[in-house]
């Protein structure tokens, strides 16, 4: 949530950096501002009020004691009327903070100066490009035909137990998600991060606290009798774990990371780009999240970007990183790199990571601050990032590692699967 004071001062810069996001609702804007002066005339008022009403508390025993008990009286009189009136102005407080906070919600997070501008994925900007793209034998099979063959992976049986996007891994295709797991954790861990086990479910004011409520309502699934949301991400309850507080400067970095399974409607989804892997309503994710000093925070991001990347190259993938356009960046993003796998069967691309720095914006909603060296209380800044998320990572080493012997295991995962090939 972008904080009231800087759309105030900065109405013009704020309209324009939004505007690289496509955003084009300025009339919001506009009643912020204008609901903002609204509040800060109730806050004077409630101000004065209450500074007379000081005044006449010290006052009125002092004319007592003069003897002035009909001016006391009069005083005390004019206290009660103030102390009414004082009861009306913080209502009317209350009311227009929370229709402020209704519309701030609405407005996404300002964009990186360096974010181009764009309208869709397909202006998204290249910034690095590695590995050398896979020489398949003729014949060779898209990873949900591989994974019938070899018996590894059921999405039939997932469509009936559950529906589709919700497949069974079994045998080596099982032992395989569970290798990748502790292949990312244990990366994370040696790069320094402290392992967490979330729970899958948050509370409303966790949604709202990392930006998914209200704007991802739609694409969460939610516990109805109990008003719980399951979580599309760890990012989700890792950050929150951080809400309401109040951290030090020397507490910097603050890196975590956490395995969890995933859950996403992906309403609206369908066609050939949904098919086996390529697009589930639950999966398997590493993310790593870090909170940093406001100063700091974009060297972490080129950081976790390089951890992300780390990851792909370990497992001999061809990958690029694309700096995401404003057309194409996340509600909640100031700044995102996305990585995609070459998928050699479907001859495509498919992204298995996003790696943001939010500023200050998560932070806001949650009231994470943190008490600077020079003793001022200042908004953290967050980040996170996927490392990496399973699902299409299994699909391009399915494809691009097939033979006409089997399927070749990556050098780096051969100790946590305990196998050389899928066969």
């Amino acid at each position: 949530m972008l904080q009231i004071n800087f759309i105030r001062e900065n109405k013009q810069e704020v309209i324009d950096r939004l505007s690289i996001k496509n955003y084009k609702n300025v009339d919001l804007v506009e009643k912020i501002i204008e609901l903002d002066e609204i509040r800060r005339k109730i806050q004077k008022q409630l101000d004065d009020i209450l500074a007379e009403s000081n005044k006449s508390a010290k006052e009125i025993g002092a004319l007592y004691k003069q003897g002035k008990a009909a001016d006391a009286e009069a005083m005390k009189a004019r206290s009660t009327e103030l102390r009414n009136l004082s009861k009306e102005l913080n209502e009317q407080l209350e009311l227009k903070g929370t229709e402020m906070n209704a519309l701030l919600v609405q407005v996404p997070n300002l964009p990186h100066p360096s974010v181009p501008r764009g309208k869709s994925a397909d202006e998204n900007e290249i910034v690095h490009t590695e590995g050398e793209m896979p020489v398949l034998y003729p014949n060779a099979l898209p990873h949900w035909e591989l994974a019938v063959k070899y018996d590894i992976i059921n999405f039939e049986l997932g469509s009936k137990v559950t529906g589709a996007g919700f497949p069974f891994y079994k045998g080596k295709g099982a032992k395989l998600q569970r290798a990748l797991i502790n292949f990312f954790l244990d990366k994370a861990l040696d790069a320094g991060y402290i392992e967490i086990q979330p729970p899958l479910m948050v509370n409303e004011d966790s949604g709202y606290g990392t930006g998914q409520l209200p704007d991802k309502d739609g694409q969460m699934y939610h516990v109805g009798i109990d008003n719980l949301y399951l979580i599309p991400t760890a990012e989700v309850p890792v950050t929150n774990i951080y809400r309401d507080m109040i951290l030090k400067a020397d507490d910097f970095p603050v890196r975590n990371v956490a395995y969890s399974q995933c859950f996403r409607r992906e309403a609206g989804s369908y066609g050939k780009d949904v098919r086996g892997l390529n697009r589930l309503h639950q999966f398997d994710k590493v993310e790593i999240v870090q909170l940093q000093h406001p100063e700091h925070s974009y060297e972490s991001l080129e950081q976790m970007r390089a951890h992300a990347a780390s990851l792909i190259r370990a497992l001999e993938l061809p990958f690029r990183i694309l700096k995401l356009c404003g057309g194409d960046l996340s509600f909640t993003s100031a700044l995102t790199y996305d990585f995609e796998v070459y998928s050699a069967a479907q001859k495509r691309w498919l992204e298995v990571s996003s790696v943001s720095n939010f500023e200050n914006f998560q932070s806001n909603r949650m009231k994470l601050r943190f008490k600077d060296n020079d003793g001022k209380t200042k908004l953290v800044h967050t980040l996170n990032g996927s490392a990496l998320a399973l699902p299409r990572i299994v699909a391009a080493l399915l494809e691009n590692n097939q033979t006409e012997e089997g399927i070749r295991i990556p050098e780096a995962l051969v100790k946590y699967t305990g196998f050389e090939m899928i066969n």
